[in-house]
């Protein structure tokens, strides 16, 4: 792992301040791509409000900015199936009901113009969000389930890494997103989930949304809740006296 500035970073959390070792850190983007954050997407086309997703977008490139300015690894995470859903489940199965219910694999024309599928790889549907455009280095993952760890390379990646802590972005909060702390929990990384780099369409309307029962959860049993402010905020203070006056004075003029 990359850790030519990060060394310890102490971030401002619920339920309380946790300290991390920068060289034994990642952080996660958890299905930031079109078929959900894009206008065109499966959420837009099946009428689903994207705007508590789209709010998310500006603060998670400020995280990863940050991440990057003190080398810590990225890690994509992207949902999709195979051209010929081979790995969308058995017929009747939970997983290949509900996704064929939103027209996984069906040939949709994309905002480009050009012909693309619905959650199938290599298409634009599943490209990640432009503006969280993968930089070189980073890592990119496919996952068929709502855990990045489910019949997936991450956690042996992860391990090459000597990772232990996460810092987790994305969305939907209350599915992929939770999904992937508990795997994670399970398997004893500590997992900083910052709030306003994720969120979660369903039960907008209800008196505690689904995102928020999910950051409850998080911080009361599976891990630390925190927000991108905070954690630039830890980033900078790891960066060498020039490189942090600077993005002060960058963080001003915004």
């Amino acid at each position: 792992m990359n850790s030519n500035f990060a060394s310890r970073l102490t971030i401002k959390a619920k339920p309380d301040e946790i300290t991390i070792d920068g060289a034994r850190t990642a952080v996660l983007v958890v299905d930031m791509q079109n078929d959900f954050g894009a206008e065109g997407g499966l959420f837009h086309r099946a009428g689903i409000d994207i705007s508590s997703i789209r709010r998310a977008v500006q603060p998670t490139a400020k995280v990863l900015n940050a991440a990057r300015e003190i080398g810590l690894t990225i890690i994509y995470l992207k949902m999709a199936y195979m051209p010929d859903l081979s790995n969308l489940g058995d017929v009747g199965s939970p997983n290949r009901v509900r996704h064929l219910l939103f027209g996984v694999g069906n040939v949709v024309r994309a905002p480009n113009g050009g012909e693309s599928r619905i959650l199938i790889r290599d298409t634009w549907n599943t490209d990640i969000l432009p503006e969280l455009a993968p930089a070189s280095g980073d890592i990119v993952l496919y996952k068929h389930r709502f855990s990045g760890f489910y019949q997936t390379e991450l956690d042996t990646i992860l391990k090459q890494l000597g990772a232990k802590y996460l810092i987790v972005t994305g969305c939907t909060t209350s599915v992929c997103v939770e999904s992937t702390i508990r795997d994670a929990m399970f398997r004893d990384y500590s997992c900083v989930l910052l709030e306003d780099c994720t969120a979660e369409p369903i039960g907008q309307e209800l008196p505690r949304s689904n995102h928020d029962a999910s950051l409850l959860l998080i911080q009361t049993m599976l891990g630390w809740v925190s927000n991108s402010e905070e954690f630039v905020r830890a980033c900078i203070a790891r960066r060498p006296a020039e490189s942090a006056r600077q993005a002060t004075r960058s963080s001003r003029i915004d």
